[in-house]
């Protein structure tokens, strides 16, 4: 056992996630209200994840969600199977009229002093409509997975998404699977599905069986119901805030094994200065600090949790886990779009502090 963890050393998934798949249009700098044109990403915050596990760190990774047989459902498979992610899919038939849809995420990139602006269209999405009993969980597990990732965005989404989570996760540990919960919170989406009070009374049932959380203050308040700290952080780069309440986690969830969260001071939309905390089995870490000429800030989050992971799972030490996911988060804002299309080298030789100097 290392990190306080029983990780499995193989199996035919090193990683599966549990999330709504979603298509984000992004129109780079030039604000919707004024677009002509956009981009198309396929994202979804545990998606993100095992699609840079499987794409930059090379392990073999899963998603299960929901499926619209229409062309963007096409789309997004095709970006999902591109990323080397093995799909379990619940399948929706599309009516031509009202769906159900594969969910749309509308994101800007900002400019300098003008921030990014992010709105939806999850109407009659078909991830909100998955249920328990979709998925043959312990046909999946009995494959031998090695860790299990769901996120809030996915519990937020409708009353049933959070029992699946739960159902999955009680799968999960039955078979020995390492399990992880980004807390994600989304006040405008568990606006609609009931408010924080229900939030917190969800994610206090889903974490129950959780032992890695990833969130920062703000999701640790708002998601678990700890209350705020008594004394401000001095900057968003100081950790004394977040391992202060890491006291208040373990007592709400004394299984709880690892938190761990990004650190951002964003100077303007396109400077941000960067780092990483994690809590490891009752010790804290730290990673360095760097400062970031952002092309696209989405995903950053999900970039770091994959490189965490991925450390955790090669048997890293736990500074080098932390280390490598800060290093990867910090690439992944360098790309447009919400995976990424860095390398396990790159991420390597930055971690240890590489520089931007040309590679010949």
């Amino acid at each position: 056992m290392k990190y306080g963890l029983n990780i499995r050393p193989d199996g035919a998934l090193d990683f599966l996630s549990l999330g709504a798949l979603i298509h984000r249009l992004d129109p780079g700098v030039i604000p919707f209200r004024k677009a002509t044109e956009c981009k198309i990403h396929v994202s979804g915050g545990e998606f993100n994840c095992s699609a840079n596990l499987s794409d930059c760190f090379r392990l073999k990774t899963g998603v299960a969600s929901a499926m619209v047989d229409y062309p963007i459902g096409d789309l997004i498979h095709e970006r999902v199977r591109a990323m080397g992610v093995k799909p379990y899919y619940k399948h929706f038939k599309h009516d031509g009229v009202q769906g159900p849809n594969m969910a749309t995420v509308f994101s800007d990139r900002g400019q300098g002093v003008r921030g990014p602006v992010v709105f939806y269209n999850r109407c009659n999405e078909a991830a909100g409509q998955l249920k328990p009993g979709d998925f043959d969980w312990k046909e999946i597990f009995s494959q031998g997975v090695r860790w299990f990732h769901s996120g809030g965005i996915f519990a937020a989404l409708s009353p049933t998404t959070a029992e699946v989570i739960i159902e999955a996760m009680k799968a999960a540990k039955e078979a020995g699977v390492v399990t992880s919960f980004d807390l994600n919170y989304r006040a405008k989406l568990w606006a609609f599905s009931g408010g924080q009070d229900f939030a917190v009374a969800q994610i206090k049932r889903i974490v129950e069986h959780v032992d890695v959380l990833v969130g920062n203050e703000e999701d640790l308040q708002l998601g678990l119901g700890i209350p705020g700290p008594e004394v401000a952080a001095k900057s968003k780069l100081d950790p004394s805030v977040f391992f202060n309440m890491i006291d208040e986690v373990v007592k709400m969830h004394p299984h709880v094994k690892i938190v761990a969260t990004t650190l951002r001071e964003v100077h303007s939309t396109n400077r941000h200065s960067w780092g990483a905390v994690a809590w490891i089995d009752g010790k804290t870490y730290t990673s360095p600090t760097c400062e970031l000429d952002v092309i696209d800030r989405v995903g950053g989050g999900d970039g770091y949790a994959s490189g965490f992971i991925y450390g955790l799972l090669s048997g890293e030490s736990e500074q080098e886990a932390v280390n490598l996911g800060w290093a990867h988060g910090a690439l992944l804002t360098t790309f447009p779009g919400d995976t990424t299309m860095a390398t396990v080298e790159q991420v390597k030789a930055f971690a240890k502090g590489g520089s931007a100097r040309i590679q010949r």
